[in-house]
């Protein structure tokens, strides 16, 4: 039995999907009030409970050989509070929940962002990178999954629970209700703009791609104990993005720009001013969204093709419309 945390979210729910069309048994664990219609289709064994409750996590265990501990706290913006509870003691909560169930792999969903937020022109980081190198002051997502996969590889060398650790980078494709709808809304209303000159390369992954890569590396012998960047479908710069959406959409292409370090700055002070105010929302920008968009560095995903021999099954002009196609379809607003 395959348990999946996060099952009604981006990543988690295209694992299910994944897993079922290969005829693999499926338990997601979901909360009572979470919305399971796309898991019906697949006839999903459901379980309810909550990986901040660790008495529900019991009997959502019985039986599971391979976790996919996809659920975490998502965003950029929150109380720190909240990112402990969901993203920290959730995972201890289903770290422990594994270690009395005898699971024979554990995938943690961890993220490039748990490398910090380091950059230049010319930086490759692969997985011999530390962990949490030049953190924001406010960036929790990014410092709770440093704390979160630090505590999987404990669990690991001590022997209670066999590990292995995935990191995602930006993800986009159908189901994605954060990203893609905001970039949608920002390119139609003229609102868009490019972070520097546009050339930067981004990592950038279809979800259904990436869930690929999360059941390779739970089910290799030899990805025990090994952790992988699945970072990448290939070749895309930030302007060959935007402007695939903007074409989608109809709308001219992306043309204005704003420096770098200007953005960041931008980002510094409506982060402060968010903060002071006790913001419940978002600013208009951060800086962890500068980085994601206009940063240099890249994160090289060849251990991942090497070992697992990971390939993209759908590429970027595919994904692209797939998933502009799924947020005019589904997303209010748009």
């Amino acid at each position: 039995m395959n348990l999946v945390t996060g099952a009604t979210g981006l990543l988690g729910s295209h694992i299910v999907e994944k897993l079922a069309q290969r005829g693999q048994p499926v338990r997601a664990l979901v909360r009572p009030d979470s919305d399971t219609s796309f898991l019906d289709q697949f006839k999903v064994e459901k379980a309810i409970g909550d990986v901040t409750d660790a008495a529900s996590l019991a009997k959502a265990f019985e039986g599971v050989q391979t976790v996919y501990h996809a659920a975490a706290r998502v965003g950029d913006w929150g109380p720190w509070s909240s990112f402990v509870a969901i993203t920290i003691e959730g995972t201890r909560n289903m770290l422990d929940a594994a270690k009395q169930a005898g699971v024979k792999r554990f995938l943690f969903v961890s993220s490039i962002s748990a490398y910090g937020h380091p950059d230049g022109a010319g930086l490759v980081i692969d997985e011999t990178a530390p962990l949490g190198v030049k953190l924001h002051k406010w960036s929790y997502y990014s410092r709770a999954k440093v704390v979160a996969e630090n505590m999987s590889w404990d669990y690991h060398k001590r022997g209670l629970v066999p590990v292995t650790v995935v990191k995602p980078s930006w993800l986009y494709g159908p189901r994605d209700r954060a990203s893609m709808p905001r970039l949608i809304r920002a390119i139609r209303a003229g609102k868009a703009k490019l972070i520097g000159d546009g050339s930067n390369r981004l990592n950038l992954t279809y979800a259904g791609n990436e869930a690929e890569g999360c059941i390779l590396a739970a089910t290799n012998e030899k990805a025990l104990g090994q952790s992988y960047n699945l970072s990448n479908d290939g070749m895309i710069t930030q302007a060959g993005y935007i402007n695939k959406i903007a074409e989608c959409l109809g709308c001219p292409p992306v043309t204005k720009k704003v420096p770098y370090w200007l953005a960041k700055n931008a980002a510094f002070w409506m982060e402060v001013f968010g903060h002071a105010f006790g913001r419940k929302t978002p600013p208009l920008v951060t800086r962890y969204s500068v980085w994601l968009i206009g940063r240099k560095c890249f994160f090289s995903e060849d251990k991942a093709r090497r070992e697992l021999n990971w390939q993209p099954t759908v590429g970027y002009e595919e994904g692209i419309k797939n998933s502009v196609k799924w947020c005019l379809d589904n997303v209010k607003g748009l």
